[in-house]
């Protein structure tokens, strides 16, 4: 049998387990793809120059075995495998952090958030880092700022203190632990010129009905309350005395627009369009952020 073939197969099995995809793959294909260039210590962008390539009889059955495991166990592919790409670029992931997969990342490989900076941004903060791959992407594109990396977790941030490592950056990025934005005032942080936050914000009806893929991620970093909004109303109070005078914060919020258009009716804010629409992403300024809500 050849690559493809087991590609093939496999992707049917994914399909008919009636497993979840989201966590880096869209598709059974690309998904059972994934599993099988990982298996063979193949380059995951390498399909095309090894589709031909013939396996044995272990190879065979490596990946079967992975397959069979990604169905019975219900994890997303980037926790067997521990390793996720955002924008290109390598984390690596376990189970004590979310899988990276935020919105947020496409903004800062785009630029679509430059606009709102200027040669006086120095402190960016990346609040809810989970595995840090919104802190990293950070100071990958702007080379000047520093940034801090806060979350709750303790668990969150050894996976994230990794991938500070692996990619060089732990003279840039700093790694804190505490709860929200008051957390990162206690520590010597702001104001800060941008924050970045991709906070829990699932609703709980929503979360009632997620898929096994989502529930074996820490629930933490997902459940925002009945609306979807506790952490959030929290974030909108404290920003303004977190942020730079000319600061913004970037927010994402999934598929919540409606919550937090309820939550807070008055706000004036920025949609970003990201790949999956212009309402899952926002940016706020602090001058909105200071005005009569």
């Amino acid at each position: 049998m050849n690559l493809i073939t087991c590609i093939e197969l496999h992707a049917a099995r994914l399909t008919q387990a009636g497993v979840f995809f989201g966590h880096g793959t869209a598709t059974a294909f690309d998904e059972a793809a994934w599993l099988a260039l990982w298996r063979l210590g193949l380059p995951l962008d390498a399909l095309d120059e090894h589709e031909d390539r013939v396996l044995n009889d272990a190879e065979q059955a490596a990946i079967a075995a992975l397959v069979d495991e990604r169905i019975a166990t219900r994890k997303p592919a980037a926790y067997l495998t521990g390793e996720a790409w955002l924008q290109g670029v390598p984390f690596t992931i376990d189970e004590r952090a979310i899988v990276p997969r935020s919105f947020i990342a496409e903004l800062i490989a785009d630029a679509s958030i430059d606009p709102w900076l200027s040669d006086r941004t120095q402190r960016v903060l990346d609040l809810c880092t989970g595995n840090g791959s919104l802190a990293v992407l950070a100071a990958m594109a702007w080379p000047e700022v520093a940034v801090d990396a806060l979350d709750l977790s303790t668990d969150a941030l050894a996976v994230a203190r990794l991938n500070v490592e692996r990619h060089g950056l732990t003279e840039r990025i700093r790694l804190l632990q505490g709860d929200g934005l008051a957390g990162a005032l206690a520590q010597g942080g702001g104001p800060y010129d941008l924050i970045l936050c991709n906070p829990p914000y699932v609703n709980s009806a929503s979360m009632a009905a997620l898929p096994a893929e989502y529930r074996a991620e820490p629930e933490l970093a997902l459940a925002g309350g009945t609306d979807g909004m506790d952490f959030i109303r929290t974030l909108l109070a404290a920003a303004p005395a977190a942020l730079s005078e000319d600061g913004v914060l970037v927010l994402e919020i999934g598929n919540e627009r409606p919550f937090f258009e309820a939550a807070f009716p008055q706000l004036a804010v920025t949609w970003m369009p990201t790949s999956s629409g212009d309402d899952q992403v926002l940016l706020v300024t602090r001058e909105a952020l200071e005005l009569p809500q």
